[in-house]
Formats: C-alpha cells, sequence, structure tokens
C-alpha cells in the first residue's frame, strides 16, 4: 500500500508516469526502505495507466464492501421498539460525546501516515 500511496503522490505532483527511482525517493524522504520485488511489482501494474481511471475503477469496487453501519442505524431509528421518542437523541449524544473525547485522546499517537502502509 505505501508503495500505490507514494505513486499516487508522485502522480499527483504532475509526474504522469513516475519511475522506480521517483516512488522510491519519495519513501526515502520519509525514512521507508523501499523493497525491490514490491516496487517494482506496483510500477509495473500501472505504468502507463490514467492514475485517474484506475481510482475510478477501484471506486467502483468499492461500492460492494459493507460499511457495517446500516445495521445500527436501522436498529436504533424509529420509536417502534416502545422507548420514548426523547430517550434515542439522548442516547445518541451520549454516543457522540464518548466518539469525541476518544479521537481527542487519539490526535498523536506517536507514528506517522506512511509507517503502517
Amino acid at each position: 500500500m505505501r508503495y500505490v500511496a507514494a505513486y499516487m503522490l508522485a502522480a499527483l505532483g504532475g509526474n504522469a508516469n513516475p519511475s522506480a527511482h521517483d516512488v522510491r525517493d519519495i519513501l526515502d524522504s520519509v525514512g521507508i526502505e523501499a523493497e525491490h520485488e514490491r516496487l517494482n511489482k506496483v510500477i509495473s501494474e500501472l505504468n502507463g495507466k490514467d492514475i485517474e481511471e484506475v481510482l475510478n475503477a477501484g471506486m467502483s469496487k468499492l461500492v460492494f464492501v459493507p460499511a457495517g453501519g446500516a445495521v445500527a442505524v436501522s436498529a436504533t431509528s424509529g420509536s417502534a421498539a416502545g422507548a420514548p421518542e426523547g430517550a434515542a437523541p439522548a442516547a445518541e449524544e451520549k454516543k457522540e460525546e464518548k466518539k469525541a473525547e476518544s479521537e481527542d485522546s487519539e490526535e498523536d499517537m506517536g507514528f506517522g501516515l506512511l509507517d503502517y502502509l
């Protein structure tokens, strides 16, 4: 994934056809050592392809990936379960507060964006 991200950064930077050297330079700039085989595989797969077309093809495949949120929304929506109308918004408010607190505590976790790609 880190190789694809670096390739896309080079492409978005104006290089229509990034080379292995270009991608390696990007990875080196953030302290990642590139593996020769994987880097060449990414370059060979993406070489000569329009990055916009590749992204659009990937996005169309993501339509079929379940997000997992639909079940929770349908289970808590409406008052058909017999709960008073005021109870559901209060529960949602508490969940949002907990989520906001956890996001604040995770701001600086001591690693960089490309460390785990």
